[in-house]
């Protein structure tokens, strides 16, 4: 097992995007001579922020353009989605592909532009597809019914956006509908890293997508659907080459055609095509870095785990930390989690994804809860101010904070920060980048910026303390009106998660 070596860097803590995208604009704006980026998101209609990106435009299409006037090349690895289970998103990453070009011939340098839409290039068994005949062709009925609905040329822009829905869609408006002699293989994976490296010499690393819906302020003083917590790096030193390496070698090695390099600053999570599972829902994992440091980490703490993360629905990491909780009295955990799904708790879904995930949660978070006793805590944040939902979008009666930080911290001697969330699917199929943190002082001032921003004002205890302390707030503000509660956390509901979420058997856990 690879073991991660000790760098020299100097790294930048970003806490939400008012923080992560003036910096990285300024980062296009100062590079030289090239940029190479992996991004699930890249939207060129995302505002500017800082002041110097302001002074040449208004959106990242006037950065991009003004960047490639500049003469510094930018190769974007752009993922793509399943065009038959996510055809908004697939939708999305073309209609991006079509302003990044766009940008390019306005600049009058359309060489210095390399964009790669990239679908993740494994796809469930010929067998599997066979079986899901039905249900694909249902999901693409949906779609050609809402094609369908709209005016004619609205619907050829949304097909044209959609080339890889097209092939199994037949008719004209308004009469699209499914091409029965079509076979999907649904792809159940995807490239969800969110990384870029300048000049070779400076990489920016974590959690956050390029797009307004990304956009939120340490306050979170905006509606609940649009609330965003998350955490990017910024950091110079060899890890910035490891990103540039993997960023070039990464689309042949998920595609089998090369080996993953060591690139020992780098965690990595790389999958491939599983080819002899006729009735497969896998890929074939290569790289599980991500995993592996989160599994020698919790072997090794002494005082305080801290997770911040999108998902706790990992078994092999829930397994790893009810065996340290036993082996060592004086560990402690704390998990700061978002109340519920985003597609739960804004869009209202009940699909059997979603329900399955809260299932796997809810049983990662019992688990935890019995090995570790009081010295267990999950928290959720919320606003302080009294929501108008009813619905899963609301805690305690105060709009939720959504939660997508990937940030874990052990003690304060490590930290890892990254794309990947606590769940199977990050951790072993997903293509995910990140970094670990082993210098006290980054690792300290990351746990102390976690900790003021959802308990400002307090002082960071003694790790030992850590969850009686927040223990103790979370129930004074669950028992006191949003707008005089301190700071934004409360306990996490788990009780919701475990009535709405259903195994599904048979069903890799890492689906979801």
């Amino acid at each position: 097992m690879m073991e991660l070596k000790p760098e020299a860097q100097e790294s930048t803590i970003f806490l939400t995007a008012s923080e992560a995208y003036p910096a990285l604009e300024r980062q296009f704006l100062e590079a030289r001579s090239h940029i190479v980026a992996g991004f699930r998101v890249f939207d060129l209609r995302t505002k500017l922020r800082s002041a110097q990106a302001k002074a040449i435009g208004a959106t990242w299409y006037d950065l991009i353009t003004h960047t490639l006037e500049r003469g510094v090349s930018f190769r974007l690895i752009l993922t793509d989605f399943d065009p038959v289970v996510r055809p908004a998103s697939h939708r999305m990453t073309w209609r991006a592909m079509r302003r990044l070009i766009c940008a390019g011939e306005a600049s009058g340098r359309p060489d210095l532009l390399h964009v790669t839409v990239a679908m993740h290039p494994a796809r469930i068994g010929f067998g599997a597809s066979v079986l899901l005949w039905p249900k694909t062709m249902r999901e693409i009925a949906i779609e050609t019914k809402r094609l369908n609905s709209l005016d004619t040329n609205a619907a050829k822009n949304d097909l044209s956006a959609m080339p890889l829905l097209a092939q199994h869609v037949t008719g004209a408006h308004p009469n699209f509908r499914p091409n029965f002699r079509s076979l999907p293989r649904l792809v159940p994976t995807t490239h969800h890293q969110k990384i870029a490296v300048f000049d070779g010499t400076t990489a920016y690393i974590g959690g956050l997508d390029l797009d307004e819906r990304r956009y939120d302020t340490p306050d979170h003083d905006r509606p609940a659907e649009d609330t965003w917590r998350d955490c990017q790096i910024m950091t110079s030193g060899p890890v910035a080459q490891d990103v540039e390496t993997h960023l070039n070698e990464m689309l042949k090695c998920t595609a089998g055609r090369k080996p993953p390099s060591p690139l020992p600053q780098l965690l990595r999570t790389l999958s491939g095509p599983k080819n002899d599972a006729s009735f497969g829902l896998s890929p074939q994992p290569l790289v599980t870095e991500i995993e592996d440091a989160h599994l020698r980490c919790v072997a090794s703490a002494k005082s305080l785990i801290y997770f911040e993360t999108q998902f706790f629905r990992s078994r092999p990491l829930a397994n790893a930390l009810a065996k340290a909780a036993k082996a060592n009295p004086d560990l402690h955990l704390l998990i700061v989690l978002p109340a519920a799904p985003e597609d739960v708790a804004f869009e209202g879904s009940k699909k059997s994804d979603a329900r399955y995930g809260e299932y796997l949660q809810a049983k990662c978070l019992d688990q935890v809860a019995q090995a570790f006793g009081d010295r267990f805590l999950a928290v959720a944040p919320a606003q302080p101010k009294t929501s108008k939902r009813d619905d899963r979008g609301a805690l305690k009666a105060a709009p939720l904070v959504y939660v997508h930080s990937k940030v874990s911290i052990f003690d304060d001697q490590t930290a890892i920060v990254s794309s990947a969330n606590l769940n199977g699917r990050s951790l072993r199929w997903d293509t995910e980048a990140g970094m670990m943190l082993t210098d006290q002082k980054d690792v300290t001032a990351l746990m102390s910026r976690c900790f003021q921003h959802w308990l400002p004002g307090h002082d960071q205890p003694h790790l030992e303390k850590t969850v009686k302390l927040w223990r103790k707030r979370a129930h004074e503000n669950a028992q006191t009106p949003p707008e005089d509660r301190h700071g934004f956390i409360l306990p996490y509901p788990i009780a919701p998660g475990r009535r709405f979420g259903r195994n599904l058997p048979g069903v890799p856990e890492e689906m979801t």
